[in-house]
């Protein structure tokens, strides 16, 4: 495996790969598979030789729009080759992207862009309409399909630009409890770290596929790209649009010859309940990686049992983290856990639970995780840098020595298959809406069935219908944020200090939701 050091071990340590920064990754991946697949899309194919063609062109293109090192470039383009190939333009004119969700509705799509301030926002002619009331903001517009883009361009390298390890490399933007998008800003030594973790797990080579399920403004879509990218390795994209299709999700396996899954949990279970992806066998699969939200016992019993010889992994890590912990998934214990462990720390991270009295949570003891190392975001965009370990807001239970387990969170915030939620976020746009006094949101039911409930105290003499509201909130936030159902409070319950009481609000909702 020429250029790499591989390592073993749950922290990492040590240099596993050469690159320094992230589009070094494609190179390495040209160096090793130049006429072998980089990327699929359906349909379309690009090589790496090809690959590298393209992101030369359209850092070109970049560079003629005024792009300096430093800068941010919005992407705003369905999961495709062109935006892979963009995403890398970007980082090598030492850059930063930012993708946005091509599903968002726009308010949410401007939230981001005037957040950020990009000096440039890649996106397809038929979206660059809605950038007229924006600040001026030059675009470069990608058609439909593989490599559509002015060949008339040269293929010729950016010039060198000065960029470290701890320069800015991508913006995610989460979900805030405010009501307003957050960016998550993740510099090229943060995602390497967890980068160098899993190709050391998973030695990828120019023989595997693997899968890209998530978006990629969602931070799973990080392992998809980049150690495929580091193997010679071919990445398959799926469209957004199957994202959630079971039986198709399970045919796309087998016809592509995925042989590194991941996915939201919610993904797998759905696959095995609705697609027949245990009776469609393992085929090429020779491991599966799960994040995103816990994976109930009994399914992933069943998978454990149907797969014996595919690697499992559970990884956890907020997206200010990346990927934190692991849990090899050897065998399902048969008792009364709910859930796998999030195991113990990788990437070279530190991991420990504090106790509401400060004290670090001994064996057997509960806390809130907090995380320090190298994968440790710089900050959030516009706010002061980060400092110091992450305080998580995950309550967990120290198993023993280095393992842990996830509990619960501490705050008003969900998971939606594996997407971040802050009920804060939910609760701002169905407040909107001008009959509404007050509102507050819960999260019932568990995977795919888990779905968002607002309560709602309306105005004297109004009223709004599921509709208005679903409208309401379909206008600001992504799918997954809709409200699925409204309960009609006179008004919401509260603690003794005034706050609203969550406790007695999940149990109406829950109640009402049977």
């Amino acid at each position: 495996m020429d250029g790499y050091s591989y390592g073993r071990g749950g922290t990492g340590g040590g240099k596993l790969m050469a690159a320094q920064l992230l589009p070094d990754l494609v190179a390495e991946g040209l160096g090793r598979n130049p006429d072998g697949p980089a990327v699929r899309e359906p349909g379309a194919e690009i090589t790496y030789r090809e690959l590298n063609h393209l992101t030369n062109r359209l850092a070109q293109a970049l560079l003629q729009r005024g792009v300096q090192a430093g800068d941010r470039v919005a992407i705003w383009l369905p999961k495709s080759i062109n935006a892979v190939a963009a995403m890398q333009a970007v980082l090598r004119l030492g850059a930063a992207y930012v993708p946005i969700d091509p599903l968002s509705p726009l308010p949410r799509a401007r939230q981001v862009i005037n957040d950020c301030v990009p000096s440039v926002c890649v996106t397809e002619p038929e979206r660059a309409g809605a950038l007229s009331d924006t600040e001026a903001i030059p675009t470069l517009l990608l058609g439909e399909g593989a490599r559509a883009f002015d060949a008339s361009i040269p293929a010729a390298p950016p010039p060198t630009v000065a960029v470290t390890p701890d320069s800015l490399a991508y913006i995610l933007y989460t979900s805030g409890s405010t009501g307003r998008p957050k960016g998550v800003c993740i510099s090229h030594r943060n995602a390497l770290a967890f980068i160098e973790w899993a190709v050391a797990e998973l030695r990828p080579t120019h023989n595997d596929r693997l899968s890209s399920h998530a978006p990629f403004h969602f931070d799973l879509s990080v392992l998809d790209l980049y150690v495929a990218f580091a193997g010679g390795a071919c990445v398959s994209l799926i469209p957004e649009t199957l994202s959630f299709v079971g039986a198709r999700l399970v045919d796309f396996i087998a016809r592509e010859r995925i042989t590194i899954w991941y996915s939201v949990p919610s993904a797998l279970t759905m696959m095995m309940d609705h697609g027949g992806l245990l009776d469609a066998g393992a085929g090429s699969l020779r491991a599966v990686l799960f994040a995103g939200e816990p994976f109930p016992i009994v399914p992933l019993r069943r998978l454990r049992a149907a797969w014996p010889g595919v690697r499992m992994l559970n990884l956890y890590g907020p997206t200010e983290t990346n990927v934190c912990t692991y849990h090899e998934v050897v065998d399902v214990p048969s008792d009364e856990v709910t859930a796998v462990p999030i195991g113990s720390a990788c990437s070279g991270d530190r991991v420990w639970a504090v106790r509401d009295d400060g004290g670090e949570a001994g064996v057997g003891e509960t806390g809130e995780l907090l995380v320090d190392g190298p994968t440790v975001m710089l900050g959030y965009w516009g706010r002061p840098p980060h400092d110091g370990p992450y305080n998580t807001g995950d309550i967990v239970e120290r198993l023993d020595e280095e393992n842990y387990a996830y509990l619960g969170r501490r705050d008003a915030m969900v998971k939606i298959r594996g997407h971040r939620v802050e009920l804060g976020d939910v609760e701002a746009a169905v407040s909107a809406h001008p009959s509404v006094r007050e509102a507050a949101a819960v999260a019932v039911g568990a995977g795919l069935e888990t779905r968002l409930v607002a309560a709602v105290s309306f105005r004297e003499g109004t009223s709004a219908s599921l509709l208005e509201l679903k409208k309401e909130c379909a206008a600001r936030l992504p799918r997954y944020m809709i409200v699925h159902g409204v309960h009609e409070l006179t008004a919401l319950p509260r603690t003794s200090n005034g706050k609203v009481d969550r406790r007695a609000l999940q149990a109406i909702c829950e109640e009402v939701s049977c």
